[in-house]
């Protein structure tokens, strides 16, 4: 797209049915999405294909994530709404540690609310390299 930033990161993976990128807001390092590769607004619009993919994909991303961040735990969660609709479908994998849970004391859903709230994002070379690990550990 003209005058969209280049994607920190770049993609992690990319299958026939689905893409990972890390997260362009404020979710911590290390946090990706997971998304299909055509535009999808409900998971029952999955095709056979896709939905045969997404959970294998979303255990392999999880174990790349735990093995680079190594969080104490790692939500995997569905996020689609835009302004109030639902819009792509985008499952995103985050990395929790207890230092984030102290920082916003707070945790599940909680947690994902204080950090968008309080818009720290991680900077674009940290990102860079987070990225370059995840993709060594998906192989």
């Amino acid at each position: 797209m003209a005058g969209k930033a280049p994607l920190p990161g770049g993609n992690v993976l990319r299958t026939d049915s689905w893409v990972v990128e890390h997260c362009v807001g404020p979710l911590g390092l290390g946090t990706v999405v997971v998304k299909p590769t055509r535009h999808v607004v409900h998971v029952a619009e999955l095709t056979a294909l896709e939905s045969g993919e997404l959970g294998p994909l979303l255990q392999r991303v999880s174990t790349a994530v735990t093995a680079v961040v190594a969080p104490e735990q790692v939500y995997v969660c569905l996020w689609s709404h835009a302004g109030g609709v639902p819009g792509h479908i985008h499952f995103v994998v985050q990395p929790v540690g207890k230092e984030d849970m102290a920082r916003f004391d707070a945790f599940g859903p909680a947690l994902q609310v204080a950090m968008g709230a309080a818009g720290c994002f991680p900077e674009a070379v940290e990102v860079e390299r987070v990225c370059d690990r995840l993709r060594e550990a998906l192989g």
